[in-house]
């Protein structure tokens, strides 16, 4: 029998549901911490990520229109099917970072469990964040917390795959849209994470995926007018101080950068902090 020529996988872009390659034609090398080339990554330019946000900002009304239970069913098959890949991606981190096969299972291990730790968060969160406010007169006044809207992320970039989940299953959880860097050194689990919420119910468009140079990407989507919040969690090495300023001029609320190895750990706060808190008044029945 002939020997079988292996069948290298390419990675590109994850914009609007689909898988593109860079506008621009370019790519870069993904290279093993031994200099082994692993694969070519795209890279992306303004034009992907102007083409990202649009298609976050379209799929806002549905994934935000849907019921916090239905959110949450959604990310959960997203978990389940992260744990039927946990091979495929232990392996994708041990080949970039050069870790070993134990250390690389229990990435993914955590990576699952914290997605899973905020889908439940989803029909819980707004009893926490919302309150029933007292007031002197015969009305009810209620608070809830809304979606920001588009949340550009600029993913940790020292983990292959449990820094961009810890980024982006926060901003999913209240009914944003993302359009994600993902880690420049380390892209490959990112557009594999691409390929689990491509089969999974997300609707196309919520999530989209860059590969590339977070310090060229950046600051168009600091600036961009449909970014309505801008997670600058890994972007501790970019002269981020100006992008707050670029995001500034729309208002756009800002998450600084984390450091250390508890960055983008879980919590209620990374969720709220990117909704909006509507309140509502209500006349009580005189009857």
């Amino acid at each position: 029998m002939a020997k079988r020529l292996a069948v290298p996988k390419t990675y590109k872009l994850f914009i609007g549901g689909a898988f593109p390659r860079s506008e621009s034609g370019r790519t870069y090398e993904v290279v093993s911490p031994d200099g082994d080339f692993l694969a070519n990554a795209a890279l992306a330019s303004r034009k992907d990520a102007r083409d990202a946000v649009k298609a976050a900002a379209g799929a806002g009304s549905k994934w935000a229109g849907a019921t916090a239970y239905n959110r949450g069913q959604v990310l959960y098959r997203v978990a389940e099917i992260l744990e039927g890949r946990r091979a495929q991606f232990a392996a994708e981190i041990v080949a970039q970072t050069g870790v070993t096969s134990a250390v690389a299972g229990a990435e993914v291990d955590e990576a699952i469990d914290r997605w899973v730790w905020y889908a439940g968060w989803c029909d819980k969160f707004a009893q926490v964040a919302g309150a029933l406010n007292p007031v002197a007169g015969p009305y009810f006044d209620i608070s809830v917390p809304e979606p920001t809207g588009t949340v550009a992320i600029i993913a940790p970039q020292d983990t292959a795959l449990l820094g961009i989940v810890s980024a982006i299953a926060p901003a999913l959880v209240a009914g944003n849209t993302v359009v994600a860097v993902a880690a420049q050194r380390h892209p490959l689990s990112a557009i594999s994470l691409a390929e689990v919420l491509a089969t999974s119910d997300v609707p196309a468009g919520t999530v989209n995926i860059l590969t590339g140079s977070p310090a060229e990407l950046a600051p168009w989507l600091a600036a961009h007018r449909d970014v309505r919040a801008l997670d600058l969690v890994g972007a501790g090495e970019l002269d981020w101080v100006d992008l707050e300023i670029a995001a500034a001029d729309t208002l756009t609320r800002v998450l600084r950068p984390e450091q250390g190895p508890d960055a983008a750990a879980p919590s209620l706060q990374r969720i709220t902090a990117l909704t909006e808190t509507k309140t509502v008044w209500h006349t009580k029945s005189m009857v």
